[in-house]
């Protein structure tokens, strides 16, 4: 039996529910169970999961749904107890917090005057509204939420531009402003290398991998995976280079891109020939086979990292970053066993595998992400469960292990597997203890094929630091003893993969050459705003998620808390109104 509870102007974030959702679920009695706020999206996804009821109609936007599928009525009551234990933890930890909530911009505006950056993590069809509001009121605007309209990023990054402002986002998940963690990021030495990225976990990839090597990151400035499309035109990652070249601490400029549009890559090139400070650049899917004048673009995530870190230490840039020893000792695999699945929780990670494995094939180096496949080609995979279609009404990958179990066992099962690839991405934001959640499934996909006599490997990076909340050394450690094969990089670990099944990808020696300055002339000059973002330590007025304040205020950012609530209750119409009234 399905039963329905409507809690009303009960507003909760979409993680905490979704992570609630998860404890309910476990529960034992509990056939299936999801607890969303009541919108219009939202409703959409319980009809998607067979849990939709006539009493979700009349639920609103502010209204907590809880639909509990169970053969005993009894467990309702117990799930209710569960919940409100759950809210009540919540509000006895918000109590605890060194910030201050409330409930208006103006409010917030007053309380912490000085603020340069609004954080915004409501859900995507309010997010524009909010971000608009933060652009009025002078504030640089961080766009965590997802499915934003193109539309509203064109106007909002070009009325940003305008004011002189930055628009981070929409879909930015990491950032780092002057020794800062912003939303999904690692904890990162404070340093001389600025990064400008249109990639989260390639944003993560490298700025772990600089600390690592010694050196550490003056800003990371995120700007959403739309940024370099001919619709938006790099708005966003033209005024973070502007900034970086006018940042005095910033020595070295560090750009990272997802596949751009052709355009709007040269463009961006063309202004980078035109700063005074060297550049590592990584534009995914490209294979350069030359540096040109200040701008030394790279093949991978992990050689973007090593030429920005020889740049700032002022050592001779190799030809080659990538060649290197990958082999693994003999693996006695069937015949059958001839193929790789990668399963990542990092969009770009799983791009750059993606690419990888598509060199190594003699398929070439574009790629296109279709229908949550980023690449699928004779039985090899590399499958991103962070798009979009796994985490309808569910936790993100980096955050719930479920979703990427399930994929790890199908893939053990698999007679044609050899070796299975996974990111361990920690820092803020991330689970706290992702190696030992999803060790029990990778040990029976491993434990399943010995059954049936095949060897399978199993290919680790861990993208983090030192300082980061999860323990990095500790992480490795686990996953080494369980005798998965940990690399350092998801650069190494895609070629060990490929190394297992008899592949290799070509790697070329890249000349130098000069360049002619570019026909285009670029005004480098930034506005006052954008001077104080990269020389004050950020002071964020926080939309959404609550738990993005924590590493604001653990590395000496100032923060408030502002408590957001759907406007009208949700009701669309009503909204609309209010805001042409306003």
């Amino acid at each position: 039996m399905i039963f329905t509870i409507i809690k009303k102007n009960s507003y909760q974030d979409s993680i905490n529910l979704m992570l609630l959702t998860n404890a309910i679920s476990a529960t034992e009695g509990i056939n299936k169970a999801q607890i969303m706020m009541g919108t219009p999206a939202n409703k959409d996804i319980f009809k998607a999961a067979g849990l939709y009821t006539e009493e979700l109609e009349a639920a609103e936007s502010n209204d907590m749904a809880i639909v509990i599928d169970t053969n005993d009525q009894s467990k309702v009551d117990e799930v209710l107890e569960k919940v409100e234990q759950y809210l009540n933890d919540q509000s006895i930890s918000n109590k605890g917090q060194n910030y201050e909530t409330v409930r208006t911009w103006d409010r917030a505006k007053k309380a912490l005057p000085d603020a340069t950056l609004a954080l915004i993590s409501v859900p995507g069809q309010y997010a524009a509204e909010e971000a608009e509001k933060a652009l009025d009121l002078g504030l640089h605007t961080f766009i965590f939420s997802d499915n934003v309209p193109m539309e509203d990023e064109v106007r909002l990054k070009k009325k940003a531009h305008e004011k002189g402002l930055l628009v981070m986002g929409p879909d930015c998940g990491t950032g780092m402003l002057d020794g800062i963690p912003i939303a999904f990021a690692n904890v990162i030495k404070k340093g001389r290398i600025g990064i400008v990225g249109a990639s989260g976990t390639g944003i993560q990839e490298v700025s772990a991998i600089i600390d690592r090597l010694g050196e550490g990151v003056s800003h990371a400035i995120g700007t959403g995976g739309r940024d370099l499309t001919e619709p938006v035109g790099a708005i966003t990652m033209m005024d973070g280079i502007r900034a970086l070249e006018n940042h005095a601490q910033t020595e070295v400029i560090c750009v990272i891109s997802k596949p751009p549009a052709k355009a709007v890559r040269n463009e961006v090139v063309d202004l980078l020939q035109s700063v005074s400070k060297p550049v590592a650049a990584i534009f995914l899917g490209e294979k350069p086979t030359h540096y040109e004048g200040n701008v030394y673009q790279a093949y991978t995530l992990e050689e973007t990292a090593r030429i920005a870190v020889d740049l700032a230490k002022g050592n001779e840039i190799k030809a080659d970053y990538n060649s290197g020893h990958y082999e693994v000792d003999h693996m006695a695999l069937k015949p059958e066993q001839k193929t790789i699945k990668g399963l990542f929780s990092g969009g770009t990670l799983a791009s750059e595998a993606a690419v990888l494995i598509s060199d190594a094939l003699g398929l070439g180096t574009e790629i296109t992400n279709e229908d949550g496949y980023v690449f699928k080609k004779d039985g090899h995979v590399i499958v991103d469960l962070g798009d979009d279609k796994y985490t309808q009404g569910k936790p993100h990958p980096m955050i719930d292990p479920e979703t990427r179990a399930r994929f790890i066992e199908e893939a053990g099962a698999d007679e044609k597997t050899a070796a299975i690839i996974l990111d361990f991405v920690l820092g803020y934001g991330s689970h706290d203890d992702m190696a030992s959640a999803l060790l029990p499934s990778i040990k029976k996909a491993v434990a399943h094929a010995k059954s049936e006599g095949r060897t399978l490997s199993v290919i680790a990076s861990v993208c983090g630091t030192e300082n980061d909340p999860q323990d990095y050394h500790a992480q490795k450690k686990l996953l080494t003893e369980a005798g998965i094969i940990v690399k350092d990089s998801n650069n190494e670990a895609v070629r060990t993969a490929l190394a297992i099944v008899g592949l290799k990808v070509n790697d070329v020696e890249k000349t130098h050459v000069d360049v002619q300055a570019p026909a285009k002339t670029f005004d480098l000059t930034v506005s006052k705003e954008m001077d104080a973002l990269v020389n004050q330590k950020p002071n964020v007025i926080n939309v959404g998620l609550k738990s993005f304040t924590d590493s604001i205020t653990a590395y000496g950012g100032r923060v408030v808390q502002l408590d957001w609530r759907p406007i009208a209750g949700g009701n669309e119409k009503m909204r609309k109104i209010l805001n042409l009234l306003k």
